[in-house]
């Protein structure tokens, strides 16, 4: 009995929350991060603490509204609003996300580069991509992210860091955890609407949805009941808390460690893994490689897989990742385009790390949008029924909605 406790405790803690938090903390995240830690030192430490419940109210409504509709989003928009709507919406997501596939792509060559110094990071980036599509194509995405999940725990050794750091002050970490500071230049904006983005990322928004489709396919779910929808939210909490702790403690570390030594900017990878050396030394290299392959890894069928659930649902053809690929032809073949498109980005010559952190900003300019869009659904009762948003819920999206809109507005302004 004691045994059956501890499983189910396990499961429900390293479920399907824990991959999209996982997922959440791709290489575009961490590189934004610990570029945020860099420049700034810990002046964005209180983004964690702002960012984290808004991220979790609104992949909750997301979980929500793929559990009720059955639907994912593009689908649920499909059947209930005007075309114009779902395409502004899928107009507005799927280049952000190409863009991200390519910069997890290259930050992945990247890291495989910085291990083996004498091969050209493409063939990294050719060989992870070939790995990723015979991994998709071949293999259920439930075993993959089975083992890979556990990769992306040792990105846990950013909370380690700051506890062997000499020059530790505590009421240093906890002024700037809670008292925000803002400094109204381009950079710090540009960082602001980067961590916003690569936090309350847009993909994740249709990932979540379809992956509650799964879920309830895979339960039998016939009618969803309010059980159904606290196991559900239960699930999101613990992946976004996952994200959210990796969040702080990256940006910490870098700050800690990067800022004090003048390391303000984050060219290479090289440079974001010094922040570990002071625990790990040499093997630095090592575990920050294996955080970014093993994210990069989740993150990257995610990122592929929402591209493929959007178009799939548009065009009304099988669609899943517990299909086979004789099963669902089409549904692949979708994400072994996304992943060839963001491939070919690379031949760009665009840094790997400016790359990601480019990714994050589109995503702070586009998310608002989306946002609202969420908002509208989630309030619908015609789509909802009785699980419309409480008052809270909707409080709390409001408040994301103005929190991204008003720092996107801010940079544009900047920009001019």
């Amino acid at each position: 009995m004691r045994r059956k406790i501890l499983i189910n405790l396990f499961r429900r803690y390293f479920g399907p929350g824990i991959i999209t938090g996982a997922s959440d903390d791709d290489p575009s995240g961490i590189a934004t991060y610990s570029q945020a830690g860099a420049m700034f030192g810990l002046a964005t430490l209180w983004t964690a603490f702002i960012a984290f419940p808004l991220m979790t109210i609104i992949q909750t409504m997301c979980a929500r509204i793929g559990m009720v509709t059955g639907r994912g989003l593009a689908g649920t928009l499909k059947e209930s609003y005007p075309k114009w709507v779902l395409y502004i919406t899928v107009g507005f997501g799927a280049p952000a996300i190409v863009l991200n596939i390519g910069a997890n792509i290259a930050g992945m060559g990247a890291v495989g580069h910085m291990m083996f110094p004498h091969i050209d990071p493409m063939y990294f980036s050719v060989f992870f991509t070939m790995l990723l599509m015979i991994f998709m194509i071949y293999l259920p995405y439930q075993k993959i992210t089975s083992v890979l999940k556990y990769a992306c725990l040792s990105l846990l050794v950013y909370c380690i860091v700051p506890l062997y750091h000499d020059e530790i002050e505590i009421m240093d970490i906890l002024k700037a955890s809670f008292i925000p500071t803002m400094q109204f230049s381009k950079d710090y904006l540009l960082i602001l609407v980067g961590i916003l983005g690569t936090t309350i990322s847009p993909y994740l928004f249709f990932w979540q949805a379809s992956v509650e489709v799964e879920e309830r396919d895979h339960q039998h779910i016939i009618i969803v009941d309010k059980s159904h929808i606290k196991s559900m939210e239960s699930d999101v909490n613990s992946g976004m808390l996952f994200s959210g702790i990796i969040m702080y403690c990256i940006i910490l570390t870098t700050g800690m460690v990067l800022f004090p030594k003048g390391i303000t900017k984050i060219n290479t990878v090289e440079d974001a893994a010094l922040a570990l050396q002071p625990l790990l030394g040499n093997a630095a290299t090592l575990l920050f490689s294996l955080g970014v392959i093993g994210t990069g890894l989740i993150a990257i069928p995610v990122l592929s897989g929402c591209l493929s659930y959007m178009f799939s649902e548009i065009a009304n053809i099988p669609r899943g990742l517990d299909r086979t690929f004789q099963q669902a032809k089409g549904f692949y073949a979708i994400m072994a385009v996304s992943l060839i498109l963001g491939l070919s980005l690379s031949l760009f010559g665009i840094s790997p790390v400016d790359a990601l952190i480019a990714t994050a900003i589109l995503y702070g300019l586009t998310a608002p949008i989306l946002i609202a869009v969420i908002l509208h659904i989630a309030n619908n009762k015609d789509i909802m029924g009785e699980f419309t948003n409480s008052k809270l819920m909707n409080i709390g999206g409001v408040l994301t909605l103005l929190l991204m809109s008003a720092s996107a507005i801010a940079l544009v302004i900047l920009s001019m």
